[in-house]
């Protein structure tokens, strides 16, 4: 239940006869934090009554209308004022690790320290999406640098990690914030508007991203809001294509899978790049729409290969954590693959670190041991940038490591970054791991990922990611090439 349900249902005066009654047992059975959302469902309910009782107004209007009367009380003082959106950091999440009622609790505590972080003078709402907008009573040598500051004391006390029955939990929060001066001659609606724009944009950085409105902000949003409209109509329409670029085995040289990339054939800029697009759809369904066209797409190509004589053994596919998260998903994967007529071990799903490396998220560890268990690969990708334990992998159903570009780059030339792969693969070998590095470019990176013991290669050296109709042509061009070399090795290994 959020806060302005609780406010909304304590708003008579009868039922505030029994909360004395209710916080004491609230705090027999729950402790301190079970009672915060009592007591601030209490004040709302307060404030409510003082309204009167004619329609609710919305919260964001009630910040609308609070902007403006500090706007017009800055102008008559020469001070000025601003607005601040607080957005939590992955809120579902506190909900899958500790349950709705502690999560409520969670954000409740943090609520309550925001409110005692704040100077006299200045308030602070609950939005209807779940996050909270601060209005700054006017102030004299208001500027930029000083909200900042404000934002970062906001997250210190959010930040302090809070006791549970048997462990600590911690909440991080983005700030984004528009000073009025930013905006000159705007009203309250545009100054929280604004506001708005920039935690979105600090919410794409999160976790703990501080982000201050300009007007760039809001053309990127624009673009971004365009890019999201028109990206469920492009997938119905085929505009989103999986592109495949291969994998091969450092050791007999023979194409081992592919890996599935998203491209957008936009009809009026081209073909683009997941990083041209996915910040437009992350944390919404669309996520899913794509991880399953991409999927489909996967394993159809797989079926349409293999008819055409040409074996790919199999097809990776990079899921989100909001994906794996699913719990329908290992029975989705069950059903495309039966639809398909394709064995589990003919695709590949593969996790970022920066999932594995993640809080403890129970949701995500079950189902990647249930896909496992189908008998599907599981990768972890882009390992070395996500600071993910040893510890964090062994809880995973992992069978493979991909090592990032960042430590494969110039690996030839540079002794420091052999001595790296060379710890990543002794690691992968004593957990049992096999080993990808992706983003080989050089003929050099190539020859001395295979000397170090890397099993399996990915990049350019290799081909480009290409589009399904192309990769036929490539796999025939790579088995002529293949058995040419072979032919030519053994010719060179015979005796004089």
């Amino acid at each position: 239940m959020t806060l302005a349900r609780i406010a909304d249902r304590l708003d008579r005066p009868g039922l505030l006869l029994f909360l004395p009654a209710a916080m004491l047992l609230a705090l027999m059975l729950g402790g301190e934090v079970a009672i915060i959302p009592l007591s601030l469902g209490t004040l709302a309910a307060v404030a409510a009554m003082r309204r009167g009782r004619g329609t609710a107004v919305p919260v964001s209007d009630q910040v609308a209308r609070a902007l403006d009367l500090a706007l017009a009380e800055g102008a008559a003082s020469g001070a000025s004022t601003g607005c601040f959106v607080i957005q939590f950091d992955d809120a579902s999440d506190l909900c899958d690790r500790h349950g709705r009622v502690r999560q409520s609790g969670l954000l409740a505590a943090c609520i309550a320290r925001l409110r005692g972080a704040l100077r006299p003078g200045d308030r602070l709402y609950a939005l209807e999406d779940g996050s909270m907008a601060v209005v700054l009573g006017p102030t004299l040598r208001l500027d930029i640098e000083a909200m900042v500051a404000i934002a970062g004391r906001l997250q210190l006390v959010v930040q302090q990690p809070m006791a549970l029955s048997l462990e600590v939990a911690q909440v991080t929060c983005s700030i984004g914030f528009c000073h009025a001066r930013l905006l000159p001659g705007a009203d309250g609606r545009a100054l929280l508007d604004a506001a708005q724009v920039a935690a979105d944009e600090a919410g794409r950085h999160r976790p703990a991203a501080i982000r201050a409105y300009t007007s760039d902000l809001a053309g990127i949003r624009s673009a971004r809001d365009a890019l999201r409209a028109g990206f469920a109509a492009a997938i119905d329409s085929g505009q989103i294509r999986a592109h495949f670029q291969p994998q091969v085995s450092t050791d007999s040289g023979e194409v081992t899978g592919v890996e599935a990339l998203a491209r957008w054939h936009h009809p009026e800029r081209g073909i683009l790049a997941p990083g041209q697009f996915l910040p437009a759809i992350e944390g919404t369904e669309l996520m899913e729409q794509l991880g399953q066209a991409m999927i489909a797409q996967g394993l159809a190509a797989l079926a349409a290969w293999e008819k055409a004589g040409l074996r790919v053994p199999t097809v990776a596919v990079n899921l989100s954590a909001q994906e794996l998260r699913d719990p329908g998903l290992p029975e989705r994967l069950r059903w495309t693959l039966d639809r398909h007529d394709l064995a589990p071990a003919r695709l590949t799903i593969e996790v970022l670190e920066t999932v594995i490396a993640a809080p403890s998220d129970d949701a995500i560890v079950r189902n990647i041991a249930r896909i496992s268990q189908m008998g599907c690969g599981v990768d972890l990708d882009d390992f070395g940038t996500g600071n993910a334990s040893i510890t964090s992998i062994r809880r995973f159903a992992l069978g493979r490591l991909k090592i990032d570009r960042s430590f494969v780059r110039e690996v030839d030339l540079d002794r420091g970054q052999q001595r790296i792969v060379t710890a990543i693969l002794a690691m992968a070998e004593q957990l049992g791991l096999d080993t990808l590095a992706e983003g080989v470019e050089t003929p050099g990176e190539h020859a001395m990922l295979a000397q170090l013991g890397c099993g399996h290669v990915q990049g350019y050296v290799l081909a480009r990611p290409l589009p399904a109709e192309e990769v036929a042509a490539w796999l025939r061009q790579y088995r002529d090439r293949l058995a040419q070399a072979l032919r030519i090795g053994i010719r060179a290994e015979r005796p004089n």
